[in-house]
């Protein structure tokens, strides 16, 4: 088990470095250009999830995300027990990566986001993003388990650019970027309504999935 939660923690850590640190980087370079910002910013986040999916996937099952133990522990495919380790271990790493961050870009390292995401349509963005992310998950497993890594990757980099939110679809990453004010960050007043809309699209999902990619 420490293992496991070693491997979420630092998993989850690399993820926020990944997505805060390439943010922070895409806009000091790319000046006034939000796109290709965002561009950069996707990409990069699609290559860490990548590289640590397939790295500590067989040590953890790299979850690295609360919403997908949420979803492998209502299919019972993770102990409800374990479910509360995971949780603390990611949001923590999570939030040591963007400190890690802020430490590399010589920045403070504590800070509150100022970025505003709210509204409906974010809120709901982040339904389909979460839905979207374990339906890509569960189908890999089901059917191309060694081809996981790679469509997570793809799926978030897309993401980025189909949802008004830029799919956040993790609360660890929603929690954890509302501790920077740079290009990845939220307003930690709207982080709430961020992770009850990501546990809506695990809900949505714990009843769709099963239906598409029985267990037998």
């Amino acid at each position: 088990m420490i293992r496991k939660l070693l491997a979420e923690f630092i998993g989850t850590a690399f993820l926020l470095i990944g997505v805060v640190g390439s943010g922070i980087m895409a806009e000091s370079l790319a000046g006034d250009n939000i796109a290709l910002a965002l561009l950069a910013n996707a990409i990069a986040t699609g290559c860490i999830l990548y590289a640590i999916i397939t790295t500590l996937g067989p040590v953890s099952g790299a979850h690295f995300n609360p919403a997908v133990t949420l979803a492998f522990a209502i299919r019972r495919e993770h102990d409800v027990s374990d479910v509360l380790p995971y949780v603390v271990v990611q949001i923590a790493g999570g939030i040591i990566g963007v400190w890690a961050c802020h430490l590399m870009f010589d920045l403070p390292i504590l800070q509150l986001s100022n970025t505003d995401r709210t509204g409906v349509n974010q809120w709901a963005s982040e339904i389909i993003a979460t839905f979207g992310l374990l339906l890509v998950i569960f189908g890999g497993i089901k059917h191309r388990p060694d081809a996981v890594p790679p469509l997570v990757g793809l799926y978030i980099t897309g993401a980025y650019w189909f949802t008004s939110s830029t799919s956040f679809a993790n609360p660890a990453v929603t929690i954890a970027r509302g501790f920077s004010d740079t290009f990845a960050g939220i307003n930690p007043a709207h982080i709430s309504m961020f992770i009850l809309t990501q546990i809506v699209g695990v809900g949505v999902a714990a009843i769709v999935l099963p239906i598409l990619f029985p267990k037998n």
